[in-house]
């Protein structure tokens, strides 16, 4: 397969044509290229270095093996205590606007609180700041890398609660396919090849769901309905060394998802496409350095609707047609190695989008069409310097960023006559320092560690300027946002003895003027900018609150002998809401989503040389569904469990149940008690090959 039908292949998937059966055509070429003929795989990447106090810090690394667990790379992820989506529910059935990912648990956002990257190229919307995680196959990946506490440094910007630095697979041949229960079905591939200098890379992902209804059998209605998926992604990669030393990498990914929403006549719709350039140049005897440059677009389209008492008759409540946006950035950094390891540094990112939608459904039709949106910029510089001596590790990072928001406006038509009314709002803007230290003593056999971090995160065009209905809930914009930072401290100490692994961490984090769903009233009854909120539905602004602290502990232990492999970790926190006076109805709460304690664990034993049994659980204390704590989710225990067969070289069969005890997982509720749940049991069966 050349590269002309590559690019073919991706650019039909990019339209609206079969997309579907264009994915399915690269995945089975990709797959049979692979086993047709032998082909020598170039292993360079354009992943950035890791950082060089990296050590001072808690973090987590998954290889391959800890991502291949799920199908859907935010499950794989999720076995880090304290990595969640906004809601309980994983990709496959969250809607697209709440897949923003935060860590430690300390307040999740449906925008996230951390910065998603793949070989350094920022993966979260440039709209609203979530993940759409089906541009992210796990056979696309070959580790990633959880960084824990506010980035600073080189991650920039919107690292508040940590980094996850994913690195792509850098050329192995990969492939699946599997169908299961709930009508899932999927198919990957992925690999690469060396064209004479220049390495080649190319994958692609189907997957979808017929799914299930969220609302249990004695609360649903004729209104409810199921919650189902299909979607997938196709990425290019062309690298080369046209010096020795000296890499460049062209990468270009597109995605596309549509769901049904679980509600009669409503669903969504997200494409997109993300494409950079990088050139770089390792430290070998010379400094080193790297540029790289990126361009995200992407667009949003979903209905909504309000349900009645009985939840018998669904109402169209909001029809978002278009919510078209593009981010663009850059970076650059120099680096050197000696006495003191030290690296420089710039980057911008920048982001553009508006809000398409049609509101106020009146006798049989919508009477409103709004369209809302607004720019924003954040660009900064940064130093960050390690210096080694013998078991001692000291490192310290400083940071500076100018952010602002700008060209906000909201233009509201009266369909009937065309009537137009348009409200701007004031540009905003400031600059935020920042910075990190850390201390590090020991070797891995016995280490102990300290750390200090301040980070911020500023709002995206998705909380300053589009409200929103789902269900019977009305959110509102706040274009008056300001950026919410987060400052902590951290000790920890860890180590390797005989066949275990270890580390435990202590830390204390408080997150200022945090970007928060308020509940300001309740239906129903008609409200001033928001229209009328039925019984049932309550109505949210996002708004600053004062502080949130979060003081907490965190470990891991693995133990591997033999055929043997066993981990387990764990995060507990008590964070509460401090809410001043923007918010003095929350302090002494907790935040909404907010478990806390989660406890994950993993086994996986080889029965035989080709036989390989494997378990997991994830254990999570309640939650309130809502800033006021009012809305209780009760805990929530999820195991899992999967027998493969290798039976030749490179190919495996497996058999693999999801919530094998088939728990009941309460993922939201609204106002008058009717929760919403999480995926059932799921039993699979699929055929894998890799090499």
């Amino acid at each position: 397969m050349n590269p002309d039908q590559y690019y073919k292949v991706y650019h039909v998937y990019g339209g609206t044509v079969q997309p579907a059966l264009r994915v399915l055509t690269l995945a089975v070429l990709l797959t049979a290229s692979a086993r047709a003929q032998t082909v020598e795989t170039v292993v360079v990447s354009a992943a950035p270095p890791d950082p060089v106090g990296t050590k001072a810090f808690s973090s987590v690394r998954l290889g391959t093996e800890d991502l291949a667990i799920s199908p859907q790379l935010d499950e794989a992820l999720a076995q880090v205590p304290g990595l969640s989506l906004f809601r309980r529910n994983s990709s496959l059935s969250a809607n697209p606007t709440t897949q923003g990912v935060s860590l430690r648990s300390i307040a999740p956002s449906a925008a996230g609180r951390a910065l998603v990257t793949l070989d350094g190229v920022p993966q979260n919307d440039p709209f609203g700041g979530w993940v759409i995680w089906s541009s992210l196959p796990p056979e696309d990946i070959a580790e990633a890398t959880v960084v824990r506490g506010a980035g600073a440094g080189p991650y920039g910007a919107g690292a508040l609660t940590g980094t996850i630095a994913l690195q792509e697979n850098p050329g192995e041949w990969r492939a699946s396919l599997s169908g299961g229960e709930a009508g899932q079905r999927r198919v990957a591939a992925s690999g690469g090849t060396d064209l004479g200098g220049v390495a080649l890379y190319a994958s692609a992902a189907r997957s979808a769901s017929d799914g299930w209804i969220p609302v249990g059998v004695t609360q649903r209605g004729a209104a409810d309905d199921k919650l189902t998926y299909d979607g997938g992604s196709a990425a290019l990669r062309l690298q080369a060394e046209p010096v020795a030393g000296t890499l460049i990498s062209a990468r270009v990914t597109g995605y596309r998802e549509t769901r049904h929403s679980g509600v009669v006549g409503t669903g969504s719709e997200t494409s997109g496409m993300i494409a950079s350039v990088t050139a770089a140049h390792p430290v070998h005897d010379d400094l080193g350095w790297r540029l790289q440059a990126w361009l995200h677009t992407s667009d949003f389209a979903q209905t909504s609707a309000s349900i009645s008492p009985d939840r018998n008759t669904a109402t169209p409540s909001n029809h978002q047609t278009a919510t078209p946006a593009t981010g663009w950035g850059a970076n650059a950094a120099l680096r050197g190695e000696g006495l003191v390891d030290w690296e420089v540094g710039a980057d911008v990112r920048t982001a553009r989008g508006n809000a398409h939608e049609l509101a106020s459904y009146q006798s049989g039709a919508f009477t409103i069409g709004r369209v809302s949106g607004g720019d924003s910029v954040v660009g900064g510089i940064y130093a960050e310097g390690a210096y080694h001596d013998g078991p001692w590790l000291a490192t310290a990072g400083l940071r500076a960023d100018a952010w602002s928001s700008s060209n906000g406006h909201t233009v509201q038509t009266t369909l009937a006559t065309s009537a137009a009314t348009a409200q701007t709002w004031s540009s905003r803007s400031g600059v935020l320092p920042t910075a990190r230290a850390g201390l590090r003593y020991g070797d891995d056999a016995l280490y102990l560690r300290t750390a200090a971090y301040k980070g911020f995160r500023a709002p995206s065009l998705n909380e300053l300027y589009r409200p929103f209905r789902l269900g019977n809930n009305v959110t509102m914009a706040n274009p008056a946002l300001k950026p919410e930072t987060l400052s902590g401290v951290e000790i920890g100490a860890g180590g390797t003895f005989d066949a275990f692994t270890w580390d435990i961490t202590a830390f204390y984090n408080r997150l200022h003027a945090a970007v928060t769903n308020v509940t300001v009233g309740s239906g129903p009854g008609n409200f001033p900018g928001a229209g009328f909120v039925p019984a049932g539905g309550l109505l949210i602004q996002r708004q600053n609150v004062g502080n949130i602290n979060a003081p907490g502990i965190e470990g891991s232990v693995t133990y591997t002998d033999g055929a043997w492999r066993l981990s387990a970790a764990f995060d507990v926190l008590d964070q509460r809401v401090h809410g001043g006076s923007a918010a003095p109805q929350l302090t002494g709460k907790r935040p909404a989503q907010a478990p806390r304690a989660t406890l994950t664990a993993t086994a996986a034993v080889k029965l035989t040389p080709a036989l390989t049994a494997s378990a997991n659980l994830r254990y999570e204390s309640n939650r309130w569904s809502d800033d006021a704590n009012t809305l209780r989710l009760g805990s929530s225990a999820v195991a899992g469990a999967r027998l493969e067969y290798a039976f030749a070289a490179g190919f495996a069969a497996y058999v693999a149940a999801d919530n094998l005890f088939d728990a009941r997982v309460a993922t939201a509720s609204t106002a008058d008690g009717i929760l919403s749940l999480d995926a059932p049991r799921i039993v699979s069966v699929g055929l894998i090959f890799a090499r």
